[in-house]
């Protein structure tokens, strides 16, 4: 049976899903009674924007949305803000993916390194406004450097075992549409 393209969207936004639902449920799990200290990559960050950098007919908005809507309330942070702020780097991504598509992994990987640096300290400079308790300042900062470093990672991996690779430029789905 041949792969239809709306098939493939309907599967990578599904692994996608599953992968999300899986890494939320991992973190909630009470494995380590004591606080760390470092904070390990937010791999559904890195996930996210490998998705959308190389596939974002995969993601729409209202997906990454629900995902990260979710893990705000699960996670207990303000509801929305995080989501929103992901939401915004996603759509800039996404409207820069066609011209990543040809450009080396370098330029993708400084491009989304950027994209991280400016949510996490638009996060805490909102959380700072409102008063809001956080955590410290090189806790976030580690995170934000594991996730900078994790992500050519999760773009191998997701590239090896689960087909998530950049359309060749030019490339049209089943309807005649540009990828």
């Amino acid at each position: 049976m041949a792969e239809t393209p709306t098939a493939r969207r309907w599967l990578g936004r599904l692994t996608y899903l599953v992968i999300a639902i899986g890494l939320i449920f991992t973190q909630l799990l009470p494995l380590e009674t004591l606080p760390r200290a470092f904070a390990p990559p937010d791999l559904i960050l890195a996930i996210t924007l490998v998705w959308v950098a190389r596939r974002p007919d995969f993601l729409p908005v209202p997906l990454i949305a629900l995902v990260f809507l979710g893990s705000d309330l699960l996670f207990q942070r303000p509801p929305g803000l995080w989501t929103a702020l992901v939401l915004i780097l996603t759509e800039i991504i996404r409207a820069r993916a066609s011209g990543l598509r040809s450009a080396p992994f370098g330029l993708e990987w400084a491009t989304v390194a950027m994209g991280i640096f400016a949510i996490t300290m638009v996060n805490r400079a909102a959380l700072a406004t409102v008063m809001t308790p956080q955590a410290p300042l090189t806790l976030s900062l580690i995170q934000m450097a594991m996730t900078i470093l994790a992500y050519p990672a999760v773009v191998g991996i997701a590239y090896l075992l689960l087909g998530v690779h950049r359309p060749a430029p030019g490339a049209v789905d089943g309807l005649g549409h540009r990828v």
